[in-house]
């Protein structure tokens, strides 16, 4: 492996372990290439060193796959032997190193070519923070400390069925189980410690809770046991307990997310065991929503370990008798309700999976970012880094996708693009379209490397990592929904957003932001939709709806452009969205894919596949590009298209009001949120506000940036600000003197004694004080025109002129704005205005919406001395 230790005899004596590894790892960097301890260290050999910084670079240097083909994994095994030695002191460290070769030495960070001349580019950095390496294993996801955790890797196929999966269509004879619990069953599989919503996060570990993991199945007594085993002690599995109340009949509870009492509604668990001809019922009885797509025909996933062996089939729409019902058990809390459906295993002792939806876990997600780190071309346009570390210390991860710019002018002229999913951790439908826009804009589709040219993309793909580990629903190791707290100052309880929410509020500094998409999945509504929000703004009127429309022209049997919603609900403040959009995001947005599938066009009554929602990734890309067309064509024929869809619903309200309106005239004033009803989210869009632990730290927060805001020193002014309060101490001065001298004072002494006249007459004196500024103003133009200065009688009028001006800025309640106004252009669209040739041509090198400042001529200047 080392071809230059391959003709080294072996040494007599042991080598020093840290000098060994030294050598290695600086051989590995190219920063030696001779033979050990051929280097010398004397005053005279450091002397030519200092004195011939050419002499490092002389020689013939071998290229760095000499050194060798596998160079990661020889230094992996290496760093034991480093950290096993005592840490010695940096000249101990430099001494030694020295001995190692000699002075041919390779710089790593000038760019060579192959005949080992120096090419004067320099070598771009090394990514400064911490990631995975190209060959290196992957972080292991890091547990609470409570969380037992089997040691089983957990994988599975990604698989597209052949044909469409329709909907169950309920029959009316499906059974309602009898809800008996284990009193009357047999306990077969639980959980013993589960942190609740009384207790909360501490910390975290790589595997979870020490000891010997426990074995929570029951004991087969033979191989005639038919007892199925379960197990969900896996990443995003969540099965607490399994009771067995029949001989092939299961009732299933949930374990609600950590640190709360509540959000259940997905599942994911493994059963083992099997038996083909048997025909089994699962009932699971703790689930909390009151409506679920279960009672439209939704059905749930199964996945078999021998089929994804033998026939590479993976997940599968599976299940019949499905029943949606409340839970007649009444404990006094709030209402259950029931999940319960039969099912025929295709295999006798098959390991099986059930799950709400195709799963999508943190490990998933880390394979993926690794094959791109790893992709030589990929890992040009796209760079990795960490965001921030979540509250269990686990990475979040952030790409920025964009091809480079040829000068600065061009990189400062992209707009950027925002895209983030995984808030909730139970709706990995979000991360299967994730998926498929990194797909795409990562291909070498002229499509994507036409937007990476004109659009920097921010993604965020797991913002909640440690709820996608742990198989929560909704929340985080906080306990609360985090889709619910971007405005939080809680910078150590709630990391993931509030350096998201900075991040965006960096970036909104730097450039605009065209487009903020957060990606979530729905329990309740079929296809695929988006939230926004409304415009107040008159100029961009609709303009929010403008990509909803698109999308669902580009994808008409996934997207409902009907099913979106746009109105900013009092309770949804505090979700990425609103606060984005608050932020000056005008099109931001919630997008929302469905748990079931499509009820339109050629997908109607059909489930939706992972290969569904990642196509939608593509159509998010394909309509970003309809959206940015320098031929606003598109973009005007859907705008009118909204203002008939928005006068066709006005219309209809009246109507069932019983009122009719003639709307010709007066519609489009007519504030959009009375219109559009409630978006019908999940039941848990109130929020449950900070946890007990957290309402004090955010309190002496809040306190500590009130103390901050006051003890604050003013900020530098500009020139501008500093000649106005210098004009505004004069006048001061000039006033004082007037009221102490009044025959010097002109009018003084009669503007103290009527006051109410120059309240009554503001208006009169204001239109007189912009007439003599105005006729001064042409005054000194045309003095300037004609190359002369100003003659006495033109002085008189500019003295005149200023004692009117500085009497009336005395006033109360009078103010004069001297800072230019800047040109406004109402016809502006939000879309990027590009140029003609849109294959290849940037942005121009100025933003959109920055207009040349108006520069009028001033009568009175002051500058400091």
């Amino acid at each position: 492996m080392f071809p230059a230790l391959e003709k080294e005899p072996k040494p007599k004596t042991l080598p020093d372990p840290y000098e060994d590894f030294m050598y290695h790892h600086l051989q590995y960097y190219g920063y030696f290439k001779a033979q050990r301890g051929s280097l010398p260290n004397s005053a005279a050999h450091q002397h030519v060193w200092k004195n011939n910084p050419g002499y490092l670079l002389s020689g013939s240097f071998g290229k760095r796959d000499d050194l060798m083909p596998d160079p990661l994994q020889k230094e992996k095994r290496l760093w034991p032997t480093c950290l096993s030695t005592v840490r010695r002191p940096l000249e101990a460290v430099s001494r030694d190193s020295l001995k190692l070769s000699s002075p041919l030495v390779k710089s790593r960070q000038l760019l060579h070519d192959d005949l080992g001349e120096v090419n004067p580019r320099l070598r771009e950095p090394r990514d400064l923070f911490a990631f995975f390496s190209g060959s290196g294993p992957l972080g292991a996801p890091r547990w609470p400390i409570e969380c037992e955790v089997i040691k089983e890797n957990i994988h599975h196929i990604e698989w597209v069925p052949p044909h469409p999966e329709y909907f169950y269509q309920p029959t009316g004879n499906e059974k309602i189980p009898e809800i008996v619990g284990e009193e009357k069953g047999t306990v077969v599989y639980q959980l013993d410690s589960v942190p609740t919503g009384d207790s909360c996060f501490i910390s975290s570990r790589v595997g979870g809770k020490r000891g010997i993991i426990k074995e929570l199945a029951v004991t087969l007594q033979g191989p005639e046991d038919n007892t199925l085993l379960f197990e969900s002690r896996f990443e995003s599995g969540n099965l607490q307990k399994a009771v067995r109340v029949d001989t092939y009949e299961y009732e299933l509870t949930l374990r609600t997310d950590l640190y709360t009492s509540k959000h259940t509604q997905w599942f994911y668990f493994r059963v083992q065991n099997t038996r083909k001809d048997a025909t089994y019922r699962f009932t699971i009885v703790n689930l909390l929503k009151s409506k679920s797509l279960y009672t439209l025909g939704m059905k749930p996933l199964m996945y078999s370990q021998l089929d994804a062996s033998t026939h590479s089939i993976g997940w599968r729409r599976e299940g019949k008798e499905i029943k949606y019902f409340r839970n007649n058990t009444d404990d006094g809390q709030q209402p259950l309700y029931c999940l319960t459906w039969t099912i025929q295993f295709p295999h006798d002792q098959d390991t099986c999976f059930f799950a709400h939806f195709y799963p999508y876990t943190y490990t998933d997600l880390q394979c993926f970012l690794l094959s791109v780190a790893n992709s030589p071309v990929q890992s040009q346009f796209c760079k990795l880094r960490t965001l921030c570390r979540s509250l269990a210390g686990n990475t979040v991860y952030l790409l920025t996708i964009t091809n480079p710019a040829r000068t600065p002018q061009e990189a400062a002229a992209k707009k950027a693009v925002v895209l983030t999913a995984r808030v909730h951790p139970g709706e990995s439908n979000g991360s299967w379209i994730m998926k498929g826009f990194l797909d795409f804009i990562l291909s070498n589709s002229p499509d994507a490397q036409l937007l990476r040219d004109i659009f920097i993309f921010k993604v965020v793909p797991m913002l909640n990592p440690d709820g996608v580990i742990v198989g929560n629903y909704r929340c985080s190791l906080a306990g609360r929904d985090l889709n619910r707290h971007y405005k939080t100052i809680l910078k150590e309880s709630f990391p993931c957003i509030w350096h998201t929410r900075n991040m965006i509020k960096r970036l909104l500094e730097e450039r605009e932001v065209l487009l903020y998409c957060d990606f979530h999945g729905h329990s309740r509504k079929n296809n695929i939709f988006l939230y926004g929000c409304s415009n107040n703004d008159r100029n961009f009127w609709l303009h929010e709806r403008v990509f909803p429309l698109m999308l669902s022209k580009n994808a008409p049997d996934k997207f409902s452009f009907h099913s979106c919603n746009f109105k900013v609900q009092k309770c949804k403040e505090g979700t990425g969205r609103v606060v984005m959009w608050r932020m000056g995001i005008l099109n931001s947005y919630t997008m929302e894919s469905t748990f079931g599938g499509s009820t339109l066009g050629n997908k109607r009554d059909t489930h939706f596949t992972t290969e569904d929602l990642t196509s939608l990734g593509y159509h998010v890309c394909d309509t970003l590009l309809d959206f940015c067309d320098p031929d606003r064509t598109k973009f005007m024929q859907c705008l009118a298209e909204l203002k008939e869809l928005l006068q066709q619903e006005i219309h209809k309200k009246f109507k069932e009001f019983g009122q009719d309106m003639d709307l010709e005239g007066s519609w489009s004033d007519i504030s959009l949120s009375d219109i559009e009803s409630s978006t019908s989210g999940s039941d848990s869009s109130l929020s449950d506000g900070l946890p007990v632990h957290l309402l004090n730290i955010a309190n002496e927060l809040s306190q500590k940036k009130k103390m901050y805001k006051k003890k604050k020193r003013k900020p530098l002014q500009s020139r501008k600000q500093r000649n106005k309060q210098y004009q505004k101490n004069n006048l001061m001065k000039e006033s004082k003197l007037a009221e102490d001298a009044p025959e010097r004072a002109g009018f003084a002494s009669t503007l103290q004694k009527q006051p109410a006249f120059f309240k009554n007459s503001e208006n009169a004196s204001s239109s007189m004080m912009k007439n003599e500024k105005q006729r001064v103003n042409e005054s000194q133009l045309n003095g300037r025109d004609r190359g002369t200065s100003l003659d006495s009688s033109n002085m008189t009028t500019l003295i005149l002129t200023k004692n009117k001006e500085r009497m009336q800025r005395e006033k109360p309640g009078f103010t004069v704005s001297y800072s230019p106004k800047r040109s406004t252009n109402p016809s502006q669209e939000p879309a990027p205005d590009m140029k003609p040739n849109w294959a290849r041509d940037r942005y121009p090198a100025t933003k959109r919406g920055r207009t040349a400042t108006t520069v009028c001529p001033s009568l009175h200047i002051y500058t400091y001395p």
